[in-house]
């Protein structure tokens, strides 16, 4: 008996014969197909011919993906990566892990997807699942990537399924891997969110099934508003209880001691990575466009984005109680990564903070033993801009790796300098942007003038003078 097209792709995902594609191998594809790997074979799409001559060696450029991990599905044949998207009519399954950044004017840029999409349908051919992970604002999948599909005269659940699933992966957190953070799935119809389902849960410990792509979408951009909002009501606090003296990290300490009704948020120097600072933007601008203005994410927004400005300004006024001005004095910046024991840099407000302060004459170093170097360019101060009300996005075609947008700066290159007695008797203060663990902040504090901590982690009752958020 002859199967139809939705049971010869769902038999051929039973037995681990179907063909996986992953469309971009950055901070989320590459653990995504990896994963996947160790399963089905995998083949991983990137445009960058020198990532993937590295990846086909089984060395990764990902720091949750040891190359320990990688070389063996390489050299198994369980996975490879090309920039032949010709090569997609030969998979099964497509999943798209492309970046979704915003335009200088905080409205979404979807031509990274749209590229994609256009890839895809290409080479679509029947009997052939696409599931869009890359974080958007709801209604993209069907109004955006659906309609590239269809004008191939192929047609939704006769020839191809079509889902959405948003990604939830963490950098850096050994609590949750990839599989075991529950995948969250909708699709087009029943029958593209039971193809997708299906798929995922091969690899993922638990698959929750939404009734619709919409669902999907706005289920990845409500927990990022969430803590976005948070973030953004505990940085307000902390300015609070500095004009009113008050410790704003004791307050915290206190009210996190209550069982119930209160989630604990920590004020920092602003919001960094690829979700936090975005997420809720592609929300608010989607909200615009049917006449709802949302109120908590534009505001949680102006908090975020100011946090850097207030860092520099406490580093000034650290330096003037000091009898100093901020012109040429020595600022030892630790940590560029936007969280802690990770090297990502998208986003990372550290970097806007080393911008102030060279604009204002610092003269600044900084450490990160995860980030050895970066290109810099001195001066360059990047606006803060309020998020607009209108706005249209810019087209660019091309296909580039998430981890393309990381966040680096070009012109002159700096290099992380170890944090030995020398460094720290030159530095006129030291703030603590990233509170990776490797550093000792016990010592620091011991063999230190001035600290800016704004992630408080330098301990009370120090040598050194502390300043915290």
């Amino acid at each position: 008996m002859l199967l139809n097209v939705s049971e010869t792709i769902l038999a051929r995902i039973a037995t681990g014969r179907a063909r996986v594609g992953v469309v971009g191998l950055g901070y989320v594809g590459l653990p995504l197909a990896v994963h996947f790997a160790t399963t089905f074979e995998t083949l991983g799409f990137d445009v960058d011919p020198k990532r993937v001559a590295l990846m086909n060696t089984g060395q990764s450029h990902i720091s949750d993906v040891p190359s320990s991990v990688l070389e063996p599905l390489v050299r198994e044949g369980r996975f490879a990566a090309t920039t032949d998207f010709a090569q997609l009519a030969d998979c099964d399954c497509i999943i798209v892990c492309v970046p979704t950044p915003l335009t200088s004017a905080k409205v979404p840029d979807l031509s990274y997807i749209v590229a994609a999409g256009e890839a895809i349908a290409r080479y679509l051919r029947p009997g052939q699942l696409i599931v869009l992970e890359s974080t958007t604002y709801p209604g993209t999948t069907e109004d955006v990537l659906l309609p590239l599909l269809r004008k191939t005269q192929l047609e939704l659940d006769l020839d191809f399924y079509l889902a959405f699933s948003p990604e939830r992966i963490d950098p850096g957190n050994l609590d949750f891997t990839v599989t075991e953070i529950p995948k969250v799935v909708g699709g087009c119809s029943q029958l593209s969110g039971d193809v997708a389902a299906a798929l995922y849960e091969r690899i993922f410990d638990h698959v929750h099934r939404v009734s619709s792509t919409h669902v999907a979408e706005m289920t990845k951009l409500l927990e990022n508003t969430f803590r976005a909002v948070n973030i953004g009501l505990v940085n307000e606090m902390a300015l609070l209880c500095r004009r009113l003296g008050i410790n704003s990290r004791e307050v915290l300490e206190a009210a996190s001691t209550k069982p119930f009704g209160f989630m604990p948020f920590s004020p920092g120097p602003g919001t960094g990575g690829h979700c936090i600072p975005l997420d809720p933007l592609y929300l608010s601008w989607r909200a615009r466009q049917f006449g709802f203005y949302s109120r908590f994410i534009n505001l949680a927004d102006e908090v975020n984005s100011a946090m850097p400005e207030h860092v520099v300004r406490l580093i000034t006024e650290g330096l003037n109680e000091a009898q100093k001005s901020i012109k040429g004095s020595r600022v030892l910046v630790l940590g560029l990564a936007y969280k802690k024991n990770v090297a990502d840099l998208r986003h990372s407000p550290a970097l806007e903070i080393l911008d102030r302060l060279h604009a204002q004459g610092a003269i600044v170093q900084y450490h990160d033993p995860y980030v050895p170097s970066i290109e810099h360019e001195r001066g360059d101060v990047p606006a803060r801009t309020p998020t607009p009300r209108t706005g249209e996005s810019d087209r660019r075609r091309t296909l580039p790796t998430e981890s393309a947008l990381n966040g680096q700066r070009r012109a002159d290159p700096l290099t992380s300098v170890d944090i030995d007695d020398e460094t720290l008797a030159a530095a006129d203060c030291v703030v603590v942007t990233t509170a990776h663990d490797a550093i000792d902040y016990q010592q620091l504090a011991q063999r230190t003038r001035l600290i800016v901590d704004t992630r408080g982690v330098v301990p009370k009752n120090q040598k050194a003078r502390v300043i915290t958020l």
